[in-house]
């Protein structure tokens, strides 16, 4: 089968092709596990941080991706749920043992064996990958193949923060950074509090005209203050100067959640510029967002069929998969950024 592999953790701005393709052999599924045949797969920010170091994969080489939608093409032993040929997704949690505190309360995402798809095991930038059963989700007909994809990472892992925000409906949100999970928040936050304004932060000029055109109330840079202070603010960014300025954006008893796998420390400095009267004071909380569980990923997919959410997206071919991580790390983005595989 075709696959795009990281071999070795490199910086992007010195080696620009992470990846190489390569011919590797189509797995066979194990017990409870099903044989995917991958028709796309989304291009997330969290493969930077795999291939630079910052979540680096345990084992090398690796196949990256973990927003995946394929068809059924083998069941292992003991899998018996879902039909051969039939369309499922598969988002960050690969798997979780199902046996811990965490586990039994419903926060998998916690749990101290989480593995995650395309770090911990082999992911979607491949024509097939192996997934435990219990672990995929089925897509809602009503998505094509390629709008499905960001909906399993950046629209789920959007939705849990979203969730963590603990909005009501009036209260202004923020979101700073519009990149594929900025722009489906956007659209949950319109629809679940449409009395709510949504404020977008971003450097980019065309990312605010984007938010703008999909409906936020207003869109500055990051260093701009908003027409009003927020409840909550979601950041999105990859690193910590934006942290430091939401801070000031927030209400008394506000809520910053950041929504990033890990910080880039490039710019570290920047939390040294932080006051405690200015920043933290009143009772201003700040809450991460670690992963996501399997039921923010269905529960998701139900919301965004029933509104219906549809995600911009840009299509690739697999063999560009170095060319659209490049532009994700110049910023270069308007929605999702999808890898064609097998379909589209």
């Amino acid at each position: 089968m075709r696959a795009m592999v990281l071999k070795r953790l490199t910086e992007l701005a010195t080696q620009p092709e992470p990846l190489e393709r390569a011919d590797l052999p189509v797995p066979a599924p194990g017990p409870g596990e099903i044989l995917l045949r991958v028709l796309v797969c989304g291009v997330c920010h969290t493969e930077l941080d795999e291939i630079e170091g910052r979540t680096p994969p345990p084992r090398l080489p690796v196949v990256p991706g973990h927003q995946v939608v394929g068809r059924v093409a083998r069941r292992g032993p003991g899998a018996l749920s879902l039909a051969p040929g039939q369309r499922v997704g598969v988002a960050w949690i690969f798997s979780a043992c199902g046996s811990c505190d965490h586990c039994r309360a419903g926060e998998e995402n916690l749990c101290s064996s989480f593995r995650a798809t395309g770090r911990d095991a082999d992911g979607g930038y491949a024509e097939y990958m192996v997934v435990p059963e219990a672990f995929v989700h089925p897509i809602p007909e009503i998505f094509s193949d390629a709008e499905a994809a960001p909906l399993l990472c950046a629209g789920a892992v959007g939705y849990r923060s979203l969730r963590l925000c603990h909005l009501q409906d009036g209260e202004a949100l923020g979101l700073t950074g519009f990149g594929a999970s900025g722009h489906l928040v956007l659209a949950m936050a319109r629809h679940l509090f449409p009395q709510s304004p949504v404020f977008v932060f971003a450097r980019s000029e065309q990312e605010r005209l984007f938010a703008l055109e999909l409906g936020a109330s207003w869109a500055g840079d990051t260093e701009e203050a908003p027409p009003r202070p927020c409840r909550a603010i979601i950041d999105t960014t990859p690193v910590w100067r934006p942290v430091v300025r939401a801070l000031e954006c927030l209400e008394p008893g506000g809520r910053l959640v950041i929504n990033a796998i890990r910080k880039e420390t490039a710019d570290k400095n920047a939390l040294q510029e932080i006051d405690y009267p200015a920043h933290l004071w009143m009772e201003k909380e700040i809450k991460s967002v670690a992963n996501v569980t399997r039921a923010d990923v269905r529960d998701f997919l139900d919301l965004a069929a029933a509104v219906p959410i549809r995600p911009e997206v840009q299509l690739y071919p697999l063999e560009e998969a170095n060319q659209a991580l490049r532009e994700l790390k110049e910023r270069k983005i308007r929605g999702a950024k999808v890898l064609r595989v097998g379909g589209g």
